[in-house]
């Protein structure tokens, strides 16, 4: 038996060594916070360029792989204040036409976060140099805290006739609690990006599936947006105060990168070879999600399936929905270089896309479609539906710059042109995107502080073409120390506040004067462990 154990042992020790490169130990322990090595991530060192740089991933060598299994914990306490925290007696409703909620609503300022994520990927070099791999992101869903049939929707037709109906709905005026193990057991597991590369230090890279066009690829690290001083919490990109609050309190990132609206769909990329610290890049997306979900069944939020060329189609180009990009192509160049201990850092993108089709083109949004469709109540929504106005294929511009010297990191970026919100198309005599972000930090052995804000000018509303526009200002500040390889203890405040007139954050109802401005902060204490 004695033998058997150890002849055991030795071939579990032989084979343990087939699942690394050769070169351990793993160089991503021991690493200070700083832009580059921010953390686990599907993005990294080998996939993100045509030819690797140093960083938190090892490369592979001739006849090698790397097989990593990277993944993320995180944590947090977390203090909220908000104008749109509460609810008043009679101002939601689950659904159009519905009863209003009876009573008011009052959301707890203390809460605690957690999730987990896992980066799951593989990096090999052949033995005639050619690199090769594949990356996933894999996280958590989470659903709201009511039973699945929450809401009873009544309604009453112009016949009279009252109808019930029990949806899930963002806004629920009735239901039971859902108890500790059924708000966990309706957490799932999702993919959110899955890509495959091919890349030579000749030829470039080329990388094709779910994952960052030119903008995300760019900004990888968060360089010219969020940076890493956080300690991976996210700041104003929809994390934090944004994360942790109803959605109204999300702002458009209209900065688009590391956001699920830039690398949620299927495209293709690719990159060119540096030259003197220049490369460029181009990508081409079909539609706005994966071509898999033309076959794809039913699930409890879809409608249903692409049985024949219809609506339910992630690929459909004409039709009854006029808000849907199609073909969208991005082109753009980035540049590093050192000099001295000064780093300089910049790219640039420019993003054209088309639109799908539907009879007449569309109706024009404005002040007339709105006098022609009056709100009705505080819950309707005026105007033309806006799956039915008239849009502008996307045309913008994305860069940004950032300088580091001496540990100390300036950062900026803006984009400007047709594009609304978060990667959705402008509507026909909307006003173009202006948005602009600035970012100072700090990083000094295992500290890090700084401060980001952010400032998006854009139509919001597609059908308040002519009537308002939409304000939004984020703010966040704080710090992170590493108490050890692979965790992070995190402080930040944020800051966020959003405006367009006539229209409702509370209920999305257009039209109106109430809801028409929210504010809020929160202080968050995070825990990050990463591997």
């Amino acid at each position: 038996m004695r033998k058997t154990l150890l002849t055991s042992a030795a071939i579990l020790g032989a084979t343990g060594g087939l699942a690394v490169a050769q070169n351990a130990p793993n160089p991503t322990q021991g690493q200070y916070i700083a832009p580059l090595l921010g953390g686990p991530a599907a993005q990294s060192n080998n996939n993100s360029w045509a030819i690797p740089i140093p960083g938190g991933q090892a490369t592979p060598t001739p006849g090698t792989v790397v097989i990593r299994l990277n993944g993320r914990v995180y944590t947090d306490l977390d203090l909220n204040y908000g104008t749109a925290l509460q609810t008043s007696k009679g101002t939601i409703a689950p659904a159009a036409g519905a009863t209003p909620n009876a009573n008011g609503y009052k959301l707890n300022p203390i809460g605690v976060a957690a999730f987990f994520r896992m980066y799951p990927g593989i990096d090999g070099m052949a033995t005639n140099g050619l690199r090769y791999g594949a990356a996933v992101e894999i996280r958590e869903n989470f659903e709201g805290g009511n039973n699945f049939s929450v809401s009873s929707a009544t309604a009453t037709t112009p016949a009279s006739t009252t109808i019930t109906t029990n949806l899930p709905s963002g806004t629920a005026t009735s239901g039971t609690n859902a108890s500790a193990s059924g708000n966990s057991s309706s957490q799932t597991l999702f993919v959110r990006r899955a890509f495959v590369y091919l890349a030579s230090d000749q030829a470039g890279i080329v990388r094709i599936g779910e994952q960052d066009g030119l903008i995300g690829l760019f900004d990888y690290a968060g360089t010219f947006t969020t940076g890493s001083w956080d300690g991976g919490i996210g700041n104003i990109n929809t994390s934090g105060f944004q994360g942790e609050t109803p959605n109204q309190y999300l702002v458009d990132w209209g900065f688009l990168s590391g956001n699920g609206v830039e690398y949620g769909n299927n495209k293709i990329v690719y990159l060119t070879p540096q030259f003197f610290g220049f490369d460029f890049g181009a990508e081409f997306a079909p539609n706005m999600g994966n071509i898999l979900q033309d076959n794809s069944t039913s699930d409890p939020y879809a409608v249903g399936p692409c049985n024949v060329a219809s609506a339910n189609c992630v690929s459909v180009t004409s039709g009854t929905d006029s808000s849907r990009w199609i073909n969208r192509a991005g082109f753009g160049g980035r540049y590093t270089g050192t000099f001295g201990g000064l780093t300089l850092q910049g790219y640039a993108t420019y993003t054209v896309s088309g639109k799908a089709e539907v009879p007449g083109g569309g109706v024009q949004a404005g002040p007339a479609d709105l006098a022609a469709h009056p709100a009705t109540n505080a819950f309707a929504v005026a105007g033309t539906a806006s799956s039915s106005l008239r849009y502008d294929g996307q045309s913008f511009f994305n860069g940004g710059v950032a300088i580091t010297y001496l540990g100390i990191t300036l950062n900026a970026d803006t984009t400007i042109g047709r594009i609304n919100g978060s990667n959705a198309m402008d509507p026909t005599g909307g006003v173009p995107m202006h948005a602009e972000l600035v970012g100072l930090s700090y990083a000094f052995g295992p500290w890090s502080v700084g401060a980001i804000t952010m400032i998006e000018d854009s139509q919001g509303a597609a059908e308040l073409v002519g009537t308002s526009q939409r304000h939004q200002t984020a703010t966040a500040v704080g710090g992170a120390y590493k108490i050890a390889p692979g965790i992070n203890l995190a402080l930040e405040y944020q800051y966020v506040q959003k405006h367009q007139g006539a229209f409702s954050f509370n209920t999305n109802a257009v039209g109106v004067s109430s809801g028409n401005d929210i504010h809020g902060q929160g202080l968050i204490l995070a825990t990050i462990v990463n591997w």
